[in-house]
């Protein structure tokens, strides 16, 4: 039997948010039903809703950072049990069966993973998101939240926080490496927190020094402007990787200039238009240019327990839903960025 929750609903692109009922799935074997208590706004949602990506699908409930606990399992699920704190991220489902899903890495999943919102669900059904009371989903996609930590502070992890963590593990941010992130909003304060607990030395680039002491006091060695020439010359091959988090764009030869040999500079934010660089930027020291997304399943776990022993969540601004139009002003201010440094909505006030 389907259940009926409540639901921040966008009937249609750039259309205001309203309280709406929603339609779950019934519970299958393998399915887990969460009531959600918070729910992370992602600067994706602002675009997806917006009509600003394409492919858009109405009526939308947005939201892929979802934490709270469960109240239902399937006949044959057995990660967890009733009462649990838990959490669902950005896809909540894939083929298991190409070589991406069998290494544990399904968000690269070959056939495509079916995202949280704004996707179908392989049944045909549309996936509907975390700006709920409750969501639906097979047990493999659902995530143990670690005890003693703040569950409002943890919800961005879930999108936010893998999508830095995850090239940060992989390109080897550790004891004796140099990296710098360039920006701080959303996602570069929890890089600087998670680059830092792994130990390497993290320089901070940002358009201007606003965010200078919050850097410092997330464990930042040095803040930088990017509108500053003399930047680039001070910092020439200094860095074993630079992670870019903005959605702007960015000198690249200018950053590319930056990295030692072999280093990288690696994309996670998501720029609108083309960017371009000099082959030479590249060529002259054997670097390279790369990206990457939020990490597997596995992955999405171990991260969520090295925060937990690090003590790391987001900086976070907590809303309540009970109008709906606050949340349409927060959507604002994310594309002002005008927020330090995620929004997250109270899902009881919803």
């Amino acid at each position: 039997m389907t259940t009926t929750t409540q639901a921040l609903v966008i009937n249609k692109a750039n259309a205001p948010m309203v309280k709406a009922s929603i339609e779950r799935r019934a519970v299958r074997p393998k399915d887990v039903r969460v009531a959600i208590a918070y729910s992370g706004i992602c600067h994706s949602d602002v675009h997806q809703a917006r009509s600003e990506w394409g492919n858009d699908i109405f009526p939308m409930v947005t939201g892929h950072e979802m934490v709270g606990h469960v109240v239902e399992v399937g006949s044959d699920v057995k990660k967890f049990k009733v009462g649990q704190t838990v959490g669902v991220g950005v896809f909540v489902d894939s083929c298991r069966t190409c070589d991406a899903c069998k290494s544990d890495q399904e968000s690269y999943c070959e056939k495509g993973p079916v995202p949280s919102y704004n996707g179908y669900a392989h049944d045909g059904s549309v996936e509907l998101g975390g700006y709920s009371k409750e969501i639906v989903t097979d047990e493999h996609f659902v995530l143990h939240i670690p005890d003693g930590v703040d569950l409002a502070e943890t919800a961005p992890l879930l999108c936010a926080g893998i999508t830095v963590y995850s090239p940060l593990k992989h390109w080897g941010a550790a004891k004796s490496k140099k990296v710098a992130i360039l920006g701080m909003g959303g996602l570069g304060h929890l890089a600087v927190k998670f680059a830092v607990a792994m130990g390497a030395e993290v320089t901070v680039l940002g358009h201007s020094l606003s965010k200078k002491a919050d850097a410092l006091s997330f464990g930042a060695i040095d803040y930088r402007s990017t509108s500053d020439e003399q930047t680039f010359t001070d910092l020439a091959k200094k860095f074993d990787f630079i992670l870019n988090t903005t959605s702007a764009d960015i000198p690249i030869d200018g950053l590319l200039s930056m990295i030692k040999m072999d280093g990288a500079l690696v994309f996670v934010g998501l720029p609108v238009d083309s960017q371009s660089f000099n082959v030479f930027s590249v060529t002259s020291q054997r670097r390279s240019i790369s990206g990457s997304q939020v990490g597997g399943q596995v992955e999405v776990q171990e991260m969520l327990d090295f925060a937990a022993k690090h003590k790391i969540g987001s900086t976070i601004e907590l809303l309540d839903a009970t109008d709906p139009a606050t949340i349409d002003a927060a959507w604002n201010r994310v594309v002002d960025a005008d927020v330090r440094y995620r929004f997250v909505i109270d899902a009881s006030t919803i």
